[in-house]
């Protein structure tokens, strides 16, 4: 296997990363060298040659005009997703958005009306909430069981709590924050559901690729084929390659009806996909970007494993088996401390910058998210710090 250096280190603040830049001005942590940032879900490896090889090669031909021929960059989603996920699906399925969380927007807009109801599990990725919420629509909050085995999802509790005003289900798969691969058994219980209730299920599958040693990720399109019709599943280069900056995400329907009306709204927001994010997803979902992912997934692998042991030394955290995903969730509840006590130690004696768990909604409130996207060493770092600043419980 071709050796990558996910080891080295390099300076994101002269690059003006926001993950190494902003953590004042988003989480209230004070600048500070010695803050060590763990949220925002972005990963601290240097492009590999191949990126920034084809970035070379735009800036060689010296042309950034309006393009054409972007059926290449649908060929290599189309040819990714099926050698790497086994999902034979069609160009012609396939839209381009700004990003998925602008598909995501989109989704809303296209098939709720203000006032309708989107239904989440919880805790999720805060930016479902967000986007839900900015676009008119209310939340109905599904709250999982969070336990170190993994997501404990009660379909007969989440029955009870719907209240008729949902349209649409939209699910992390695999889960944000807890690293969770759902097994086929588990979505197909969830497209079960979500036809109980006549929902149209949207699968954001961003994380599909960062799968863990010993875990395989199934799109929720294999599990359910006669669900098409109530199916839109999201996918990206952006969290799998760190070129989430490129801003481009591809958002696959195979039902024509579905399809039809997602392109009226990205045609009536007059959004067409930017000449840089095509080049580098070409170039990502290769064959050489195949044989990065794999060793890619070795490493983060290895950084859970240094994460998890850490934790289980300290009493009272509860940490979720990681199994996806380079983000790991970590339940402080057990420390009989409030959240703001939780988070001063974390973030003024650990000097460690993560996710609050309160945005990720019911479940999260005594919660930390911590992003092991990011060298060994400060892995370690990481869990040495926790460890000096819950001393105390030890």
């Amino acid at each position: 296997m071709t050796h990558y250096s996910f080891d080295t280190m390099y300076d994101r603040v002269a690059t003006r990363s926001s993950k190494w830049t902003m953590t004042h001005a988003a989480l209230g942590i004070p600048p500070s060298p010695d803050v060590l940032p763990m949220w925002v879900a972005d990963m601290d490896f240097k492009a590999p040659d191949f990126i920034t090889e084809a970035v070379h090669a735009l800036a060689d031909a010296g042309d950034f005009g309006y393009f054409a021929h972007i059926d290449s960059m649908f060929e290599a989603v189309q040819w990714w997703i099926k050698t790497r996920h086994a999902w034979d699906i069609d160009t012609d399925w396939i839209t381009a958005t700004a990003s998925l969380g602008n598909a995501i927007a989109f989704s809303i807009q296209t098939w709720t009306e203000p006032g309708d109801a989107v239904a989440i599990f919880t805790p999720v990725y805060h930016e479902f909430a967000s986007k839900i919420a900015r676009n008119g629509r209310t939340v109905t909050e599904l709250p999982l069981s969070v336990t170190e085995a993994g997501l404990l999802p009660d379909f007969d509790a989440f029955d009870a709590l719907m209240t008729g005003r949902e349209k649409i289900l939209l699910l992390s798969s695999p889960h944000n924050p807890a690293g969770h691969v759902w097994t086929r058994k588990e979505l197909r219980q969830i497209v079960d559901f979500c036809a109980r209730h006549d929902l149209l299920l949207v699968s954001d599958e961003v994380h599909h690729d960062l799968i863990l040693t010993g875990h395989s990720h199934t799109p929720t399109a294999l599990v359910a084929p006669e669900y098409a019709s109530r199916l839109v599943t999201m996918t990206s280069a952006s969290k799998t390659f760190s070129i989430a900056g490129t801003r481009l995400g591809c958002v696959t329907i195979s039902d024509p009806v579905l399809r039809r009306e997602f392109r009226n709204t990205v045609h009536k927001a007059d959004l067409a996909p930017n000449l840089l994010g095509t080049v580098l997803t070409r170039a990502c979902l290769s064959e050489k970007g195949a044989k990065w992912v794999d060793a890619l997934t070795l490493y983060l692998s290895e950084n859970a494993r240094i994460f998890a042991n850490g934790i289980a030394d300290l009493p009272g955290l509860s940490h979720v088996q990681l199994e996806g995903t380079y983000l790991a969730w970590v339940d402080f509840s057990g420390t009989g401390m409030e959240a703001s006590e939780i988070w001063r130690r974390v973030t003024e004696e650990a000097k460690i910058a993560p996710s609050p768990g309160a945005p990720f909604g019911t479940g999260g409130e005594l919660g930390l998210r911590f992003n092991l996207g990011t060298q060994a060493a400060r892995v370690t770092e990481a869990v040495s710090r926790l460890k000096s600043a819950f001393s105390d419980l030890q």
